[in-house]
């Protein structure tokens, strides 16, 4: 039996503000100093690096999304384009390194909100009451989601402020110690920089519940990117200008550090506000999206078909939601996710990778520049993008710790059993 359909109710607006929150969430307070301790001063040049694979994830992501407008991101469409088991990689990397993440969500939020005693106990209570957001309606969803970016871009506006007026900046660094890193050094930062702000995602996850979708997806994306690529730049470039490349690769609050060296003290409640409001759009965003995907491998017997059902008064997809949110409490309560900060990023990026095979396998770019494709605008690059965004993907997944792509390769191999294992006897994948 199919399940009932989502309901679309979500315009561009909405959908700009849930990828924003995803994006500007915890990992712009604190993913700066891992980048200059991989980068040095050349932190700026990962940033490039790491928007330039974003964009070219973003770009996939959209066609796809136009053409697929339903629920399940990359899951949905890697089985339209190129087959179940593309699709279920997908899914399942980003179902996998996703619940991580909100559980990495959950405790950054409690480590600015809480005192230690207090913080895992707080990070559970956080996790429960979004999820009861999220079973409320993805309206009421993009709404808390529009309040908690309004604080966070306050915060951050209130960083680049004291930043700039530092009285004694330490200064841009001279192209020498840009260079010293190297190339590895620069793509490891991308990585982690990559993982701040990889949230884009979230609006192909709720491709069934926006209206015009073959529209408002690939805009809404592409507005949500190209803000959050501005408000990183502007960041970046502010705590190398206040804080120096060394100072800032030993800090552990950057952006506390930077307002602090104004002499803003008066300022720094601002910036732990807007830290755990940061935290909270990012897990409120990453709920939505994980439970969506969830749903949408029930509805293919991926996962439990169980979890592919739809509550009728509110369209949303209870069970799926609250299986990740009872998995995600487990994590918060039992783990130590620290490390599950480079399992998340390769799991993502694994994820956009099938994207792009996707594109170049699938149907989504054959006709597109001839006016003989159906499924995408002819000024859609065809296929310069799609290839650079494999490359990029698969080369800062090789850059990540070796700890972290042999437990997501790990991770992926499971998935597959228990695929295997689900489908029992079936003839058809």
């Amino acid at each position: 039996m199919t399940s009932p359909a989502l309901a679309r109710r979500l315009g561009l607006t909405d959908a700009v503000v849930i990828g924003l929150a995803a994006m500007l969430g915890a990992g712009v307070f604190g993913v700066w100093a891992p980048a200059a301790q991989a980068a040095g001063a050349g932190l700026l040049m990962g940033l490039v690096v790491a928007g330039a694979v974003a964009w070219a994830n973003a770009t996939s992501t959209a066609r796809l999304a136009a053409a697929h407008p339903v629920a399940g991101g990359v899951y949905a469409y890697g089985r339209a384009e190129v087959g179940p088991w593309w699709g279920f990689v997908a899914g399942w990397s980003f179902v996998v390194g996703k619940t991580a993440s909100c559980a990495a969500m959950a405790l950054t939020f409690a480590a600015y909100a809480a005192p230690s005693a207090w913080q895992r106990p707080v990070a559970v209570g956080a996790v429960l009451l979004l999820v009861a957001v999220d079973l409320l309606g993805v309206t009421r969803t993009a709404r808390v989601a529009r309040v908690l970016v309004v604080v966070v871009l306050a915060a951050l506006a209130t960083v680049v402020a004291a930043g700039v007026g530092v009285a004694t900046p330490a200064g841009l660094p001279p192209v020498a110690d840009v260079l010293a890193a190297g190339p590895l050094g620069v793509l490891q930062a991308a990585g982690l920089l990559f993982f701040a702000f990889a949230g884009y995602a979230r609006v192909a996850t709720l491709g069934e519940e926006v209206r015009d979708p073959a529209r408002t997806i690939p805009r809404a994306v592409a507005v949500a990117l190209v803000t959050v690529l501005v408000v990183y730049a502007v960041l970046g470039a502010v705590v190398l200008h206040a804080l120096g490349a060394d100072a800032l690769a030993a800090s552990r609050a950057p952006l506390a550090d930077v307002v602090a060296a104004a002499g803003w003290d008066a300022a720094a409640p601002v910036v732990r506000v807007g830290a755990a409001a940061g935290s909270l759009g990012a897990l409120l965003a990453l709920l939505a999206g994980v439970g969506r995907t969830t749903l949408a491998m029930a509805r293919e017997h991926d996962l439990p078909a169980s979890l592919a059902a739809v509550a009728p008064g509110r369209a949303t997809p209870a069970r799926a939601t609250v299986t990740v949110g009872v998995v995600v409490v487990l994590l918060v309560a039992l783990l130590d996710l620290r490390g599950a900060i480079g399992f998340s990023s390769a799991g993502v990026l694994l994820y956009y990778a099938v994207a792009h095979v996707a594109v170049l396998r699938g149907r989504t770019w054959r006709g597109a520049g001839t006016g003989g494709g159906t499924h995408a605008p002819s000024t859609w690059p065809v296929r310069v993008l799609p290839v650079a965004g494999l490359v990029g993907c698969l080369l800062l997944v090789a850059t990540l710790p070796p700890s972290a792509l042999v437990t997501a390769l790990g991770v992926v191999v499971v998935g597959v059993v228990v695929r295997v294992l689900l489908r029992g006897r079936a003839t058809t994948p």
